[in-house]
């Protein structure tokens, strides 16, 4: 539960304060593009940091590097409760983004510090179920939030989440690195770590087959208002069944990747999952080339085929940590960023220019899945 939270703290920080973005304008005189920045400052302080957390509780420990970016993410939410200018607000996104990504990297490196193979797929299953509901429930929360209490309150939420996950860690969370596997973290060794790391092509080519599928999802997920408003011509208050569906998908698939772990193969797993992706995506494809959009017919294939990554990506994410058994934490952070970057690319540039079309975010959908198809039958054909 506490990895889970952990893991999961990152994306709820994201999506909790979206449906008050119009308040906090208004609120604070800023323009739709000084909003954007709010996103932005977050995403980027996210993305950067995910370089280091990794890397400085292989040399400290796992421990420290938690607490200390959960009591950072606190007081920056802290900040964000307390702006009364968009220029604060900004500054104290950026300081969340950079302190969030602690759990969400680090979590990743205890898991596989505290259990073997097997057990590890099912502890990591069980996170990337949180991981889905997030997402879920932030948008909903912070719209309650805002509508009875105002857009501070979402901020104070997130104060109080920070302050309680602090708490608890602090009394719960074991250090799971010995201090015989400490690693330096002097400048040199280390960009010759991370260099080592980058140069392997199998690492490039896991990570690859892990986010990049990710994404034939999370097209539809940006360009929701678009494709689901416009297209499908759904109500604000139907986009729930796209994200319900979406989510279950998820979940699911994390839960049978769970069940599976240590009953087959994991290069046998990843393929089923690699499988019902192709099938989902051509599936959508096809339907979106001969029909009139509908939810009918629309929503179940994504749903599907979130329900496919799900079940690789807790095999694949433990074979990239692997590949570094004395660096996980580095390991983790290279992935963390790899993923924010193609999460950051799709959000800005891929989905303006397709979401206008059913039929261009089909196929754009299918294209992100074959080049992680592509990265994992390139590992598959090269054992290690």
């Amino acid at each position: 539960m506490l990895l889970a939270c952990l893991g999961t703290l990152g994306p709820f920080a994201i999506d909790t304060y979206l449906p008050a973005f119009q308040g906090i304008a208004a609120s604070l005189n800023a323009t739709p593009a000084q909003m954007q920045q709010t996103l932005s400052a977050y995403l980027f302080g996210f993305a950067l940091m995910n370089l280091f957390h990794g890397a400085l509780s292989d040399a400290i420990g796992r421990r420290p590097v938690v607490l200390t970016g959960l009591a950072v993410f606190t007081l920056a939410s802290l900040g964000c409760a307390l702006s009364e200018s968009i220029a604060v607000l900004v500054a104290c996104r950026a300081l969340q983004g950079m302190s969030a990504g602690a759990g969400v990297v680090v979590s990743r490196a205890i898991i596989r510090d505290m259990f073997a193979p097997a057990d590890a797929q099912r502890v990591m299953s069980q996170v990337t179920i949180f991981f889905g509901v997030a997402p879920a429930i932030a948008p909903v929360l912070g719209g309650f939030l805002f509508v009875h209490a105002g857009w501070h309150s979402i901020f104070w939420l997130l104060t109080g989440i920070g302050l309680l996950l602090l708490a608890i860690n602090a009394r719960y969370l074991p250090e799971t690195l010995h201090a015989s596997q400490r690693q330096s973290f002097a400048p040199r060794p280390l960009l010759r770590s991370y260099a080592d790391l980058v140069a392997n092509p199998r690492f490039v080519a896991l990570v690859f087959a892990s986010g990049v599928p990710f994404n034939g999802m999370f097209l539809y997920v940006l360009s929701a208002p678009e494709w689901l408003g416009t297209h499908l011509r759904l109500g604000p208050t139907q986009f729930f069944w796209f994200f319900g569906l979406t989510i279950s998908g998820i979940m699911a698939g994390a839960f049978v990747s769970g069940r599976l772990a240590g009953r087959i193969e994991p290069q046998r797993q990843i393929r089923h999952g690699f499988s019902i992706m192709v099938v989902m995506s051509i599936v959508n494809v096809v339907l979106n080339l001969l029909l009139e959009p509908s939810p009918r017919w629309a929503l179940p294939p994504v749903a599907l085929f979130a329900f496919g990554w799900a079940l690789t990506v807790p095999v694949v994410t433990l074979m990239v940590l692997d590949l570094a058994p004395d660096r996980r934490g580095m390991a983790a952070s290279l992935q963390a960023c790899v993923a924010s970057a193609a999460n950051g690319l799709v959000a800005g540039v891929i989905a303006p220019l397709v979401m206008h079309s059913t039929v261009a975010l089909a196929f754009t959908s299918m294209g992100l899945m074959c080049i992680g198809l592509a990265a994992w039958t390139w590992v598959r054909r090269r054992p290690a």
